[in-house]
Formats: C-alpha cells, structure tokens, sequence
C-alpha cells in the first residue's frame, strides 16, 4: 500500500450564507464519507480542514493577501489515504462530498522514497 494525499479544492464562495442547517447536513455528508474510508481500513491520516484567511509567499520577498488572489478555487482541506495505486486513490475520490459543490479532488503519491534515501523525515538530511 502507498500512501496518497488528496487535496479538496472548491470554487471561491461565501460560506457565511449556509444556513446552520445546511451546514449540519454537509458537514454529516462529510462525516459519512471519512467513516467509510476509515471503514475500509484506508484513512491515514485526517489532514486538517484549513482556513481561507493566509499570505502567498512569492519568489523575491513578494507577499499577496489571500492563498487565492489569482485563481476562481481555494484550497480547502487534505486527508491521506493508504491505497494500492494511483486508481484505487482515485476510486477513494470518487465519493467526495467537494465534488457535489463542483469542487475537485486532487490525487497525489508521496515520494517517500527520495526522503528515505536523503533523511529528510529524520531532520538530518544527507545532503
């Protein structure tokens, strides 16, 4: 098994309009789908669900505001899945509650090896 990341992109909106209600029932939408990952003995990690305030670094000192001043999509969350392959990740995706919204799921492998091989999870790189 390898491990996946997959990244929960959604279109750029205003949250502050969902009803608590409406937020209730995605929210449980959610909840469902992480259970059945989990179920299936493929949730490796639960990511964290991020905040849409934030800074963009760029090359040269150059700070934005907003992780998203030039893109209509922000980046909303990540979990890490353990599957077979490449399409068994995407397999995982295809239940994503973001994808009711016309968000997407962006499905991505770790190069474990290469930080293995240099020590870059220890902190004592052999570089």
């Amino acid at each position: 098994m390898e491990d996946f990341v997959l990244l929960f992109r959604q279109p750029d909106s205003d949250d502050s309009q969902v009803s608590a209600t409406e937020m209730k029932a995605i929210f449980k939408k959610w909840d469902d789908w992480f259970g059945g990952v989990a179920a299936q003995g493929k949730l490796n990690n639960m990511g964290i669900r991020l905040n849409s305030q934030g800074k963009v670094l760029k090359a040269g000192g150059v700070i934005t505001d907003g992780p998203f001043v030039e893109i209509r999509e922000r980046l909303n969350g990540f979990i890490v899945v353990k599957a077979e392959n490449l399409e068994d990740a995407i397999t995982l995706a295809h239940g994503c509650p973001i994808l009711d919204i016309n968000g997407t799921v962006e499905i991505r492998p770790f190069f474990m090896n290469e930080q293995r091989e240099y020590n870059l999870l220890s902190g004592k790189s052999a570089l």
